[in-house]
């Protein structure tokens, strides 16, 4: 998955994974239908094991595994290498679709800027970056809309944060930058918010990068619009309580009597992973510095812009419902 990722920047976590997955299949001996399957799942979870944060991966690799079991045809009594050469374009097949979600999301999403707004956005979505591309493209081609952002700097992540402006000033959109903790201030300036997220949990509710929730509180005390622009394969089944409950430890909060050294220039960390030793006795992994994530629940969700329209936050459950059961 890692060489995968490497080669292409651009893809996402789970597709990614099932580009991986599609590999392993490949070079697979499996003789059967339930061999071929039980592998992917098996690697699937060693994949989730080995990733402190494994919800957007967790999305896109369940949802491959329903995706494989549906396209098989019960009634098939061919041999196992043509269905197993269905099994491997169909899932060629899913990854082209997932990758070309972000670009249909981009025409949708792009309808939302309109002349003169102002944008605020955050966390270097790829899918924000490519929605706020095709606006600026179609002002710069002669359309009527031009509008500015208000990009939100994280310290954490700063060369993204400044790769993300850098890209945006280049197509003539007008930048402001600010920190963190100006987002109250400028949200009186702001039209429209939009971000990304690395999952969208069943109650419509999404799971993104660190201070996400705090700007769709202040975004809803400010009546402004809160857009989500996330593809279909990141809808993870996870019903999430409260920022706690995300299934894996974040020391975002650390009472300590100590002083505190340098900032870790990757930002929050999480505990040390514990090796699941049922997976291969893989060696211990060791403590890994990731990006924190919050939730932000439904109730500060104006809309979700995903490939396949824009949906209402209650629509998540039942798009869930139809791929499940």
């Amino acid at each position: 998955m890692d060489d995968t990722a490497s080669k292409d920047p651009e893809l996402t976590m789970p597709v990614a994974a099932i580009e991986a997955l599609i590999e392993l299949l490949v070079q697979s001996r499996a003789v059967t239908v339930f061999e071929t399957l039980d592998l992917v799942k098996t690697q699937s979870d060693y994949l989730k094991s080995r990733i402190p944060n494994s919800i957007s991966l967790s999305a896109g690799t369940d949802l491959f595994q329903r995706y494989m079991i549906s396209s098989l045809n019960p009634r098939s009594t061919g041999n196992f290498d043509a269905v197993r050469q269905h099994l491997l374009s169909n899932g060629r097949l899913f990854v082209s679709r997932a990758k070309a979600g972000r670009e249909r999301i981009a025409n949708y999403g792009r309808h939302f800027v309109r002349d003169g707004s102002v944008v605020l956005t955050h966390g270097g979505s790829r899918v924000v970056g490519a929605l706020l591309s095709k606006a600026a493209d179609a002002s710069a081609s002669g359309g009527n809309v031009r509008f500015n952002v208000i990009y939100v700097m994280n310290d954490a992540r700063n060369s993204e944060s400044k790769a993300v402006v850098s890209a945006l000033r280049a197509k003539g959109v007008p930048v402001a930058t600010i920190p963190e903790g100006a987002v109250g201030y400028a949200m009186g300036k702001v039209d429209l918010v939009m971000v990304g997220a690395e999952g969208v949990v069943e109650n419509g509710g999404i799971i993104s990068r660190l201070g996400t929730y705090q700007i769709g509180l202040l975004a809803k005390a400010a009546d402004k619009p809160f857009y989500v622009a996330a593809e279909s394969h990141k809808f993870v089944r996870l019903y999430p309580l409260d920022q706690f409950d995300l299934g894996f430890d974040q020391e975002v909060i650390k009472f300590t009597t100590e002083d505190e050294g340098e900032a870790d220039e990757y930002g929050v960390k999480t505990p040390r992973v514990v090796e699941r030793p049922e997976y291969f006795g893989a060696p211990d992994v060791p403590e890994t510095p990731i990006e924190a994530v919050d939730y932000t629940p439904p109730g500060l969700v104006t809309a979700l812009i995903t490939e396949g329209g824009v949906l209402t936050p209650s629509a998540v459950s039942e798009e869930l419902i139809n791929v499940w059961w």
